[in-house]
């Protein structure tokens, strides 16, 4: 499966809101996501356009790898990602911390952690369900983020299907990079 993914900055998140409530979209309460980015020991992943992250959303932990992207339209890439634990909220903020400590231990080193609240929805658009989000970026403000996951000759739709979407929702032009990208980008000297 692919993630095709866009992400549009937002300068007034509560106005998208609405529109997408008036388009069905049913919001979840929001929650808090931490992804911390690790580097591979032997590999350059700044240069091969891959990530691995541990997530914690809540109570649940996941660790995910993402490839390189395909693609200019969006940001399309193969993703696999396993969870691994639900538990309470202390408990997983320690499963965190084992499991970068074992990667660590491994020689994979911590990057950069990204701190966001998002609030997620399903929505029917044009034959698809879209998942959307409203993201507020710790260092970065507001965001919107629709993905759907395709096969491989699905993706070419899916990225009409999004963009047809951010049109409806009067988005402006899609930020290619993702929120570890522009923190990354923010922290080095220009």
């Amino acid at each position: 499966m692919y993630e095709v993914e866009f992400k549009y900055p937002l300068p007034d998140p509560a106005a998208v809101e609405r529109r997408l409530i008036g388009l069905a979209a049913e919001f979840s309460d929001r929650v808090e996501q931490v992804d911390r980015y690790f580097s591979h020991p032997c590999r350059d992943f700044a240069r091969t356009d891959e990530a691995l992250r541990l997530r914690r959303t809540g109570d649940a932990i996941a660790v995910t790898w993402k490839g390189p992207r395909i693609g200019t339209a969006a940001k399309t890439r193969r993703e696999i990602e396993l969870p691994l634990a639900s538990a309470t909220l202390a408990s997983s903020r320690a499963t965190l911390e084992q499991w970068s400590d074992l990667l660590g231990a491994l020689g994979f080193g911590r990057v950069l952690e990204v701190a966001k609240y998002r609030r997620s929805a399903q929505l029917s658009w044009e034959g698809a369900e879209i998942e959307v989000a409203i993201d507020a970026v710790a260092g970065l403000g507001d965001f919107l983020e629709g993905e759907i996951l395709a096969e491989e000759g699905e993706v070419p739709a899916a990225v009409r299907r999004l963009e047809s979407l951010a049109r409806e929702l009067g988005c402006g032009p899609p930020e290619q990079r993702s929120y570890l990208e522009m923190l990354l980008a923010e922290q080095s000297p220009h």
